[in-house]
């Protein structure tokens, strides 16, 4: 390992921050690969390359930690470099210019309280390999891209608009359950008419605030 990525290692210590950095992250030693991303639950937003030729950028991965962290406890979790290299193939696959984060790390107590919603009990949401991501435009098509990947886990919910991306091994799975306004309004969803973004992104904040209330009894 050269020097300069040894550095980049230690400031990312220093600040606190676990990286997971496989040896395939680092394959693309000309890539610059860029995200933007916003938190449907906090409203934060992140723009700009989170590496380089060297390696993870240290103040880019510190604001991505704080980006996907479990906002339930206010706890940041490690990042990992394959996962976000997945999620930004995905975009550049599909034309995508930005995306909404729905769920990215999470601690053990929160991950128990969606295990009833279908949450895997060792997510890799528990070691911050896993994000659950919408975009405004083309997903079943961002779908089939990540498929096509071949990068990781690829979850599809149709009913609740979003994709599960991980780094963990290459699998696929597709939800037929309940979509979220379902689950949170023990309703159907209107028929005809796909939510727009704005309501699943309600939708999921709601989910967040009962879950929030659960965790007060």
């Amino acid at each position: 390992m050269s020097p300069a990525i040894l550095r980049r290692r230690e400031l990312l210590l220093a600040g606190g921050l676990l990286l997971a950095l496989p040896a395939r992250a680092m394959a693309r030693p000309g890539m610059m690969p860029r995200l933007a991303l916003k938190n449907a639950n906090t409203g934060e937003t992140f723009s700009g390359p989170y590496r380089d030729a060297t390696g993870p950028i240290p103040s880019a991965i510190a604001d991505l930690a704080k980006l996907l962290r479990d906002h339930h406890v206010n706890k940041a979790g490690p990042v990992d470099l394959a996962t976000l290299d997945f999620l930004a193939e995905v975009m550049a696959a599909t034309g995508q210019t930005n995306a909404t984060i729905l769920s990215g790390f999470r601690t053990p107590a929160t991950n128990a309280k969606l295990i009833k919603l279908g949450a895997a009990e060792h997510s890799q949401h528990l070691a911050g390999r896993a994000i659950d991501v919408t975009f405004d435009r083309r997903l079943p098509e961002a779908e089939k891209a990540a498929r096509e990947l071949q990068r990781g886990g690829v979850g599809w919910y149709p009913q609740s608009h979003f994709l599960h991306l991980d780094s963990g091994p290459v699998r696929y799975w597709q939800s037929a359950g309940l979509n979220l306004l379902d689950l949170l309004a023990g309703r159907a969803k209107p028929k005809g008419r796909p939510t727009t973004v704005a309501e699943r992104q309600a939708l999921h904040k709601q989910l967040a605030r009962r879950q929030f209330l659960a965790r007060q009894k």
